[in-house]
C-alpha cells in the first residue's frame, strides 16, 4: 500500500532521515507500521533540528517538498496565489499515485488537501482534524471551510474523519478519536502527591498568546500572595519567551518561576511525575495531550474549558476547568490545596481515564482504518 501524507508540518532532511515535530512523528509512526510505501508531502525547514524532533522509521520513505504559505498580509497573500498552483499540482500527483490519502488539519495545506481529495472518490482516505471540532467554536473562516468539506459527504466520500470530542449533528464519516503517549507497558500505581511543603505547577506547551502562558504566572503569583508555597515550570518555546523572561525579570518572580525551554519526552515523564498540577490555560486545542500525559503520571490539568477538554477532565471531576477570572480561578485552586481527601480523589480518577488511552489502544483503531 502506497500512503500519502498531507501536511502542513515542516521536516527536516538530512540525507535518508526524515524527522519533524515529535509528537506528530510518533503518531505517523504507528500509522506507517501497516503500509508498503510513506510519501511525504510538506514544506521543508532548514532551521536547526531540535531535541523535540525525532526520526520517521518507515524501510521505504519518500519526501516531496512543497512551499508553506499563508494569507496574513497583501504580500503573503499575492505570494500564496503564486504558490497555490504549484502546491496544488503536486498534491494532485502525489494523490494519483497513493493508494491511500491521510490529511493533516487545519492548516493551509490541509485546506488544499481538502479540496483536492475531491477529485479522488474511490480512494480510501483518512482525516486527522488536531483542532477544535466544536461547531459552535468562533473559528477563522479556512478552518470553518475545512470542517465543512470534510463534513460534507457529497463532495468528501471514501474517508473516514477523526475529530476530538463528541459533537451532534455529524455526519457518518465524523469519528470520535483520541491520541495516546505510553503505552500499556508504561502503566504504573500511582500514589497521589501529599500537598505540603513546595506545590509543584508546570505549563508545558508552545508560549504563544493563544496558550496564554502569562495566566498561568499571574495565577502562580495570586497563589504566593495567599502565602502558598508554589513553583511555576515553564517548559516549551516560541514567540512570547523573550515577554515572560522579562516580566519574570521585571516583577522579580525567577526565584519561584522558571523557564526550562524544550525538553525530551523521557524528561517530561519524570517532570510529570514530580509534580502536582499542570497549568494550561489555552484559548484553542484538540486534544491537548499535554493533559492526557499529565494525567497518566498524577498531575492534576488545571486548564481552559475548549474543544473536547471538559470532557477529557470529567466536568471537573479530574481536574479544575478555570474560568478565566483570576480571583475565581485562585480561589478554585486554594479550596483544592485545603482539602487533600479531594485532590487525592480527583488523582485516581484522572490516572484512571489517562490509563485507557494508551499506544497500544491507538495503534489497534490505527490498523482498523489502515486496512478498512
Amino acid at each position: 500500500m502506497k500512503f500519502v501524507i498531507i501536511t502542513h508540518v515542516p521536516h527536516f532532511v538530512y540525507g535518508n532521515s526524515i524527522s519533524a515535530y515529535a509528537p506528530y512523528v510518533m503518531e505517523m509512526n504507528i500509522w506507517s507500521k501497516y503500509v508498503d510505501e510513506l510519501i511525504i508531502v510538506a514544506p521543508r525547514s532548514f532551521q536547526k533540528k531540535e531535541s523535540i524532533d525525532c526520526n520517521y522509521s518507515h524501510s521505504k520513505i519518500k519526501f516531496i517538498e512543497i512551499n508553506s504559505f499563508d494569507v496574513l498580509s497583501s504580500k503573503n497573500t499575492f505570494l500564496a496565489l503564486l504558490k497555490i498552483p504549484i502546491i496544488g499540482i503536486t498534491i494532485f500527483k502525489a494523490m494519483r499515485y497513493s493508494d491511500h490519502i491521510h490529511l493533516r488539519c487545519p492548516g493551509n495545506i490541509g485546506l488544499l488537501g481538502c479540496l483536492i481529495q475531491v477529485f479522488f472518490p474511490k480512494k480510501t482516505k483518512t482525516a486527522k482534524y488536531a483542532g477544535n471540532w466544536d461547531p459552535c467554536a468562533k473559528q477563522p473562516l479556512s478552518y470553518r471551510f475545512q470542517k465543512w468539506i470534510l463534513h460534507n459527504t457529497f463532495l468528501t466520500k471514501n474517508m473516514n474523519v477523526l475529530v476530538y470530542g463528541t459533537w451532534n449533528n455529524q455526519s457518518k464519516n465524523i469519528k470520535s478519536f483520541f491520541t495516546a503517549t505510553y503505552s500499556d507497558a508504561d502503566i504504573e500505581e500511582i500514589q497521589p502527591r501529599k500537598l505540603e511543603g513546595q506545590i509543584n505547577f508546570i505549563f508545558v506547551g508552545t508560549l504563544t498568546k493563544g496558550k496564554q502562558p502569562l495566566y498561568a504566572i499571574q495565577l502562580i503569583e495570586a497563589l504566593k500572595m495567599k502565602g502558598f508555597e508554589v513553583n511555576l515550570s515553564i517548559y516549551g518555546e516560541g514567540a512570547e519567551m523573550p515577554f515572560l523572561k522579562h516580566y519574570i525579570e521585571s516583577n522579580n518572580l525567577h526565584p519561584f518561576i522558571c523557564l526550562k525551554g524544550n525538553v525530551s519526552k523521557e524528561t517530561m515523564k519524570g517532570v510529570y511525575k514530580n509534580s502536582h498540577f499542570l497549568l494550561l490555560p489555552s484559548k484553542s486545542e484538540g486534544w491537548p495531550k499535554v493533559i492526557a500525559e499529565a494525567m497518566f503520571w498524577g498531575c492534576l490539568p488545571v486548564t481552559t474549558s475548549v474543544s473536547c477538554v471538559s470532557s477529557m477532565l470529567g466536568f471537573g471531576s479530574r481536574g479544575i476547568l478555570l474560568t478565566e477570572f483570576l480571583s475565581d480561578d485562585t480561589q478554585n485552586i486554594l479550596q483544592l490545596l485545603e482539602n487533600q481527601v479531594a485532590y487525592e480523589h480527583k488523582i485516581k480518577e484522572a490516572v484512571a481515564w489517562s490509563q485507557m488511552f494508551t499506544t497500544n489502544k491507538f495503534e489497534y483503531e490505527i490498523k482498523k482504518l489502515v486496512a478498512s
